[in-house]
């Protein structure tokens, strides 16, 4: 299923509306400063990840933001371990995430060996819950806006893309708690970039898929609504140019990755 995401994640993104810069690879060596630079991925994308090693050798963060990681599993990104993939492999306990190879991975650990690493994940259990309306949203949900209706054009937009990236495959009344998970992950995102704010005092770099680095919705408007006093930048990496530019402050486009359809499994 995750790589049903990843790939159709892709191309729902490649038509986003949105005002943005298209930038190559080589400006990643030169960002503008900001205390939060999301760096956007297709997970399985491995021109994506190389990118996000060069913009955080760069950058040299003093905090490091997984999404793929839980808080339990960022806590054994020891430094000792930052420049070892096999071991940090072995202590995150990446082969039973579900995530790509951790070989895509593994470069951005090492380009900053002395950041602090934060995981950003919400258990799968609770998104469930979620997914099902049957979790309560975290005790901070105003703060990120979740306790407020989606305005309805874009529920409605968003309900769409979420039946895209499951190849339209997927009950239509699962889709409001689909829409309502992910704003539950960009709330997560959002929250553990702020606590490495205020815990090493920044910068901080964001390592999470392209629908979270969305300026429109995503991580940046929930930073935006919780610490408008933090500067962020966002940064997307598409497979194909966008049609109306794109939904972050800067943007770039990438070979695609090789994968098979991922919808062929919905067909046979």
């Amino acid at each position: 299923m995750r790589t049903v995401l990843i790939a159709l994640a892709a191309a729902v993104l490649a038509a986003a509306p949105a005002a943005a810069e298209r930038i190559d690879a080589a400006r990643l060596a030169a960002l503008p400063e900001a205390d939060i630079v999301i760096l956007g991925e297709v997970h399985d994308n491995p021109h994506h990840h190389e990118n996000q090693a060069a913009a955080v050798e760069a950058l040299a963060p003093a905090a490091l933001v997984f999404e793929m990681l839980t808080e339990a599993q960022a806590a054994r990104a020891m430094p000792k371990l930052m420049t070892e993939p096999e071991a940090l492999g072995e202590a995150l306990g990446w082969a039973e995430s579900g995530w790509p190879d951790f070989a895509l991975y593994a470069p951005i650990f090492a380009a900053a060996p002395e950041a602090r690493v934060y995981g950003a994940a919400v258990p799968r259990a609770e998104l469930r819950d979620v997914v099902h309306g049957e979790g309560a949203l975290p005790d901070d949900a105003a703060r990120w806006g979740l306790d407020q209706p989606l305005p309805e054009a874009q529920q409605d937009q968003r309900e769409a893309m979420q039946a895209e990236a499951h190849c339209n495959a997927m009950p239509e009344e699962m889709m409001p708690g689909m829409v309502r998970a992910q704003r539950v992950r960009d709330a997560a995102l959002a929250r553990a970039a702020l606590a490495a704010l205020e815990k090493t005092g920044g910068p901080v770099a964001v390592i999470t898929g392209n629908g979270h680095a969305r300026t429109d919705w995503g991580v940046p408007s929930k930073l935006a609504r919780a610490a408008p006093e933090v500067s962020v930048l966002s940064i997307g990496q598409l497979e194909s140019a966008a049609e109306d530019g794109a939904p972050y402050d800067l943007w770039l486009v990438t070979p695609e990755a090789e994968r098979p359809d991922p919808c062929a499994a919905f067909r046979s």
